[in-house]
């Protein structure tokens, strides 16, 4: 009998700290799939990575490999990590893939981008020949659901991005306004694009577009009237910002404490903030302990996200009543199939 579920852990169960273990590089996750199927008997699997989820869909025709058993399949070193962990089998996998794909599972609730990271999940999957019939049909169904709630209802109108967030709590640092501050922006994807287009709303004086690929910065930097430096020269021209966003892929930090305290002793007593959104985390830890430094993680932003939720409250209940429908509709159709085998 086949088995439908979702193992995993999110921004509710689990710290960034524990999350960014479980990040697999693009280039390693064909491998993680196969390994799964493999050795954890899976006969369908998709992998979801976000900067605030990391999930295993899975179909088993057996007994369902336990979730520790699962993740341990996305790291080298021993599985630290316990009551972290969820599971969810059949319809509770269905609901939970309906939420996560419709932006009502995210930290920013409403939010779009999480529909789009769902859909080249399973895109991605099926062309690797992953997925069939069951996860085939769950996730069309999820993003028909997450496309009809954003049709239906408003939760999606004005709903926040993690990098707005970052803008709008670098905003409640420096006391409501970014008015002639200069920002310094590493990493030069969508989501540091999307901080961007924020901070140039706020009226930054200048930034700055970091990354090692500075031909991928300049294009980037000139959107937005802004000056491209590539990674061999981020500390010198460190120095002379107000604030830093870190945004990149990298698998492991890129800013460590001697590198901050040799930007902040060329400053006097000049304060820097440093919002690190990506996942894993580009700056350690250590930083906090820096005089001056104000350093603050995706963890850190909750209560600016929390904020933000009171202003979408009135279209949940449509649509918690739209994913109770089509999660209704999918239910029906597997169990008509699975009686028909």
């Amino acid at each position: 009998m086949n088995r439908l579920f979702v193992t995993g852990l999110s921004y509710k169960t689990a710290p960034v700290a524990i999350r960014e273990q479980f990040v697999v590089p693009s280039s390693g996750q064909a491998e993680v799939a196969s390994a799964l199927r493999r050795e954890c008997g899976l006969s369908e699997v998709v992998l979801l990575w976000t900067c605030n989820r990391v999930e295993i869909y899975g179909v088993s025709e057996g007994t369902r490999p336990t979730p520790e058993a699962l993740m341990q399949c996305l790291v080298r070193s021993p599985l630290q990590v316990g009551s972290e962990l969820y599971c969810h089998e059949g319809a509770d996998a269905v609901h939970h893939l309906f939420s996560v794909a419709s932006g009502m599972d995210s930290m920013v609730l409403g939010e779009t981008e999480i529909t789009g990271q769902v859909k080249n999940a399973y895109e991605k999957a099926h062309a690797a020949g992953h997925t069939g019939k069951l996860l085939n049909r769950l996730f069309q169904k999820a993003l028909e659901t997450a496309k009809e709630i954003r049709t239906r209802t408003g939760i999606g109108k004005g709903a926040a991005s993690v990098g707005s967030v970052a803008v709008q709590h670098a905003q409640k640092i420096f006391g409501s306004t970014l008015h002639g501050k200069k920002v310094m922006v590493i990493g030069a994807g969508d989501m540091a694009e999307k901080c961007l287009r924020h901070l140039a709303k706020k009226g930054v004086a200048s930034i700055v577009v970091v990354n090692r690929s500075v031909d991928k910065a300049q294009l980037l930097a000139e959107k937005f009237g802004g000056e491209a430096v590539s990674f061999g020269h981020c500390l010198d021209s460190m120095a002379a910002v107000d604030m830093v966003i870190t945004s990149t892929g990298c698998p492991h930090i890129i800013l460590e404490r001697r590198d901050i305290e040799t930007v902040m002793a060329g400053r006097a007593d000049r304060a820097l903030v440093i919002m690190d959104i990506a996942v894993p985390r580009d700056v350690a830890p250590e930083v906090r302990g820096i005089p001056g430094v104000h350093l603050h993680d995706i963890g850190d932003m909750e209560e600016t996200i929390r904020e933000n939720i009171q202003y979408r409250q009135q279209d949940l209940a449509l649509c918690w009543s739209i994913i109770g429908s089509k999660a209704a509709e999918l239910e029906l159709r597997m169990s008509v199939a699975a009686r028909a085998v």
